[in-house]
Parts: C-alpha cells; sequence; structure tokens
C-alpha cells in the first residue's frame, strides 16, 4: 500500500489524481476503469474540501492506494466534520435540469463508478472512504 497526505485544497486534485492514476495502472485497470476510479476520487477529494472541512486549507487528505491482481484500493481518510450517507437523498434524475437542485450527484456518482464503496468514521475523529475498482476479466 502507498500511501501519500495531501492539502484540502482544489489545486492539489490533479495531483491527487495522477498519484490515483498510477496506482490504476499499476492494478492492471483499464482506460474506462481507471477514468472512472479518478473521477470518483476527485469528487470525494472534493466533497471532503468542501463539506468536511467546510472549505479549502482547513485540512489534509490522506490517500491510500493499493493495487493488487484483483483491482484497485483506494482509501481517503480525513478529520474534517462526519459523513452520514444514510442521509443521503437519491438524486432526482428523472427532472428537467432547470428543476433540480444543484450538486448532490457526488454520492451517487462514486457509487455507479467504483464496485464497492465503505465509508466509517472512527470515534478519534476520523472519517474513512474506501473504494474498490475491479479490474475487468480479460475475455
Amino acid at each position: 500500500m502507498e500511501t501519500a497526505v495531501f492539502p484540502g485544497k482544489y489545486e492539489i486534485l490533479a495531483d491527487i489524481g495522477k498519484f490515483v492514476a498510477r496506482a490504476a495502472d499499476q492494478a492492471g485497470l483499464d482506460s474506462q476503469a481507471a477514468y472512472a476510479v479518478q473521477v470518483a476520487v476527485d469528487e470525494a477529494c472534493t466533497n471532503i474540501i468542501e463539506h468536511a472541512y467546510g472549505g479549502e486549507g482547513k485540512g489534509t487528505i490522506t490517500c491510500s492506494v493499493e493495487a493488487a491482481t484483483g483491482g484497485l484500493t483506494v482509501i481517503l481518510k480525513d478529520t474534517g466534520r462526519p459523513f452520514h450517507p444514510e442521509k443521503i437523498r437519491a438524486p432526482d434524475l428523472k427532472s428537467p435540469l432547470s428543476k433540480r437542485k444543484e450538486g448532490g450527484l457526488g454520492m451517487f456518482f462514486i457509487r455507479q463508478y467504483m464496485d464497492e464503496v465503505q465509508y466509517d468514521f472512527s470515534n478519534e475523529g476520523e472519517n474513512r472512504l474506501t473504494m474498490i475498482k475491479r479490474r475487468s476479466p480479460i475475455h
């Protein structure tokens, strides 16, 4: 497992994306799966900065990646406000865009792009988001 700590700033999202892309390559993910991981991680990190920390520069994001023969595991940790995924309502995907509330699709996209998503909050005040993307079987 490889781990890096990044400042909670939007300008760092590209660096986190490169870190995750290297791991996706090491895990043997195809380009579509690697892109899905990058989008999910970008969305999750944006949510950490915006919602957990309430803005830029208020904390760090620890990103751990583990490339394995079956795929890639990404773990994001922060010490911001706890997140309660069970309180997130399913997004309204049927109404016209002009009638929809802005935002609110982050967890939807993360769950769509990743094969497994698990969230934990520790008593020590740490949020932990674990995301797994499995490698497609070769035909």
